[in-house]
């Protein structure tokens, strides 16, 4: 896995394409986020629908850019509930 160092503009998108095999690109197709985060199309397509991911209306259908995907995964971060005492 190549390492992360602090001038990668896509830190998390970078390290999970990686631990897939995959490569940066241009632009990501629903089946590629499919298969980026190991999930179906449909998951992929409910999470555009529910404002979570953002998708591009580029020519051709909906794709994402690699913002969109390092975005989703920032903002996919588990918090730590506070335990009650």
């Amino acid at each position: 896995m190549p390492e992360q160092n602090e001038t990668s503009k896509y830190p998390l998108l970078e390290e999970l394409l990686a631990g897939r095999g995959m490569y940066l690109q241009a632009t990501y197709t629903n089946r590629d986020a499919a298969v980026l985060f190991g999930v179906s199309i449909r998951a992929i397509q409910d999470r555009v629908s529910s404002d979570q991911l953002t998708a591009r209306d580029l020519p051709g259908r909906a794709r994402f850019l690699s913002i969109d995907l390092e975005e989703f995964l920032q903002n996919s971060i588990k918090r730590k509930r506070k335990s009650r005492s």
